[in-house]
C-alpha cells in the first residue's frame, strides 16, 4: 500500500472502518470507567452535606472550600465546590467522587469507591471503600445543589 492509498475509495473505506472500530472501542472503555448509580439508591442532600463537611467521613473540606455554613478551616488545595452542580452533570460528579483518577491520574483526590491500590490499610478497613455506594449518591446529590 502506498502512502496516499487511503485517499482512494478502497483505502478510504478501510481507514474509516478502522477509525470507527477505534472510536467504539475507546467509547466502550470510557463508559466502563463511569460508575452508574445502583437502581434502588437515590441520594439524600442532607446526608451528602453532612459527609462533605464531616471531619471523620468524607474529609472533603481538608482540600476543598465549600459554601457549607459555618464550617471553619476549609482547604485550598483543590477547587472550590461552589458551582459544582452547574459545572458537571450527575454522572460526571459521580465519576469524580468515585474515582477522580480515572479523569486525571495525577489527582490527589482519593478514589472513594475504590478498594484497590491502597497502601497501609488497617485490617478493619481492608477491602472496604472509603464511601459506600449510598454515601457516594448522597454526596453527588448534595454537590448537584451547589449551582452558584
Amino acid at each position: 500500500m502506498q502512502r496516499d492509498d487511503w485517499l482512494r475509495p478502497k483505502g478510504r473505506a478501510s481507514f474509516y472502518a478502522l477509525a470507527a472500530a477505534l472510536f467504539l472501542a475507546l467509547g466502550t472503555a470510557a463508559a466502563q470507567d463511569k460508575p452508574d448509580p445502583l437502581p434502588a439508591l437515590s441520594g439524600d442532600i442532607g446526608r451528602g452535606q453532612a459527609i462533605v463537611v464531616s471531619r471523620q467521613a468524607g474529609l472533603c473540606l481538608l482540600c476543598h472550600a465549600a459554601p457549607a455554613g459555618d464550617s471553619r478551616f476549609q482547604g485550598n488545595l483543590a477547587p472550590n465546590l461552589a458551582g459544582t452542580g452547574s459545572r458537571w452533570s450527575v454522572p460526571q460528579l459521580r465519576q469524580r467522587v468515585a474515582n477522580a483518577r480515572s479523569l486525571n491520574p495525577d489527582s490527589i483526590m482519593p478514589a472513594y469507591a475504590s478498594t484497590e491500590g491502597l497502601n497501609r490499610v488497617g485490617s478493619a478497613w481492608a477491602g472496604l471503600p472509603l464511601l459506600n455506594s449510598q454515601q457516594i449518591e448522597d454526596v453527588v446529590a448534595y454537590l448537584q445543589t451547589l449551582q452558584d
